[in-house]
């Protein structure tokens, strides 16, 4: 490959399109969004993106938003409305053989955090395999489980709460409240596209509070 296209491809493959800096003012583009706003759940009123409510499946309501890139920085903040509930955080993206899926998920229970890594593989035998669950239609890769014990963390005041993600190359570091948590983790899928980001909220009829939500490519 020429020097010239090989440097455009680390570009391309390294930073995000164009950073995403989502404050839910009067500049709001829904059209941001994969998930239609306002839905029966979501809509944005008074500066923040709130989701209650049942969704009447087996999830409840989710908010996806389309991103780009592989070494991003990404946070946001969240604020429960009432007591109970918990917030699910996904980080979608390639999964290696030609598909998309989940790629890390940042469980925000009321009394910890727990993290979840989904990586994939074509051996039908792995030991991480999720259980019950067919290969991908498009790539044909099976999806690997890994779930870590749960963190001790008080997050049962309902106060705005920043969560903050950063890859680069297999590791990301993530972080509730600056210091309040912390964890560093290094696994070869993290070092690959990220495609989506997702929001799995369970904050009841009172419901859950988004803000800030930000997304930018890594700095070196």
């Amino acid at each position: 490959m020429p020097r010239l296209l090989f440097a455009l491809f680390l570009i391309s493959s390294t930073f995000a399109a164009e950073p995403i800096q989502e404050t839910f003012g009067t500049d709001f583009d829904a059209k941001r969004f994969l998930t239609p706003i306002p839905n029966k759940n979501t809509s944005v009123r008074d500066g923040v993106l709130w989701t209650h409510g049942s969704s009447g499946g087996k999830y409840p309501p989710m908010v996806y938003l389309p991103v780009e890139g592989k070494d991003l920085t990404i946070s946001f903040r969240y604020r429960h409305l009432a007591a109970g509930g918990w917030l699910w955080f996904f980080v979608d993206g390639d999964d290696g053989f030609g598909s998309e899926d989940h790629m890390l998920r940042v469980k925000l229970l009321r009394e910890g955090v727990q993290l979840e890594v989904d990586a994939h593989s074509k051996d039908p035998q792995h030991p991480l395999l999720q259980k019950n669950r067919a290969p991908d239609k498009k790539s044909g890769a099976y999806r690997l489980n890994e779930v870590f014990p749960l963190e001790k963390v008080d997050l049962t005041a309902n106060t705005w709460r920043e969560v903050k993600l950063v890859f680069r190359g297999e590791v990301v570091i993530i972080s509730v409240d600056g210091q309040t948590w912390s964890q560093t983790l290094s696994r070869p899928n993290f070092n690959a596209a990220k495609r989506k980001l997702l929001w799995m909220q369970n904050g009841g009829e009172a419901g859950i509070e988004l803000d800030d939500i930000q997304v930018t490519a890594t700095t070196p």
